[in-house]
């Protein structure tokens, strides 16, 4: 069911290269990936922003899925300026074209994940990413309270806050690469925050509290990476899903998934 959403319907890649066996699958989208693990479904309270192109496109390839997919959470609408997509497990996705100055020169990505949180909870996570981890934050309040936390070029952690009884913590994570690895490490484990400690290059942690008080803010797992580790900007396959056996061209198999040098980043 996930090759059906993430492969043939959205029309992503499956990591040629790594998690090839049948109890896990790396979707590669751009720079970044889904990974898919076999076990209990796990559901993001919030949803997933990816860039791609060709929105009429996708609207075919999923509605070719939609059959297989009888019986299970997966659904697509139509919105003014994204595609939603529900995955088998209920996870949303939501589907843009590319603008460069809303997501960066990008064709195919992820800009962005955001995160439903309780009320009153965006500022004291606005003050948290930079105290802690190093990263740039700010807080709005036009759309909704939101925390935007800055975690790479033209990529995003949001949470947002909603009145809606949020749902228990499941186990899903994010995972992101940072270039101060120590500091952060030190200030989360002065506070007890580190959850697991995988190796040299790579450390966890769970739990978002109010600096002050100690309250408990969020619960999403941080997998942080150092820039040093081996998969660092590791190169990603991404291929052209308007590429069948029927409309075959050559030259045409991979996906330019950043916009070329004629799109100049204003920026």
């Amino acid at each position: 069911m996930a090759t059906l959403f993430y492969v043939a319907g959205l029309g992503l890649t499956r990591d040629p290269y790594l998690m090839v066996s049948d109890t896990n699958m790396w979707v590669n989208v751009g720079r970044s990936q889904f990974h898919l693990p076999q076990g209990a479904p796990q559901v993001l309270r919030g949803h997933t922003g990816i860039v791609i192109a060709g929105r009429a496109a996708l609207l075919d390839r999923l509605a070719s899925v939609a059959k297989k997919l009888e019986g299970t959470a997966f659904a697509f609408n139509e919105r003014n300026d994204h595609i939603e997509a529900i995955c088998p497990w209920g996870n949303r996705v939501r589907c843009y074209e590319p603008d460069a100055a809303r997501f960066g020169r990008i064709t195919l990505g992820i800009p962005y994940v955001e995160f439903d949180v309780p009320a009153g909870t965006a500022k004291p996570i606005c003050a948290f990413y930079p105290a802690i981890m190093g990263m740039q934050a700010e807080f709005t309040n036009g759309d909704g309270a939101v925390a935007r936390v800055k975690a790479g070029k033209n990529q995003y952690l949001q949470f947002r806050e909603t009145d809606r009884a949020l749902p228990d913590y499941d186990g899903h994570h994010v995972q992101i690469y940072i270039t101060d690895f120590s500091g952060p490490y030190r200030r989360l484990s002065k506070r007890g925050l580190i959850s697991q400690e995988d190796n040299q290059y790579q450390y966890r942690f769970r739990e978002i509290v109010d600096l002050e008080s100690g309250r408990h803010l969020f619960t999403v797992e941080h997998e942080v990476r150092s820039a040093t580790h081996p998969m660092f900007m590791r190169p990603l396959v991404n291929r052209n899903p308007a590429e069948t056996n029927r409309t075959y061209a050559p030259g045409h198999e991979q996906w330019a998934w950043a916009m070329g040098p004629d799109e100049y980043d204003l920026r």
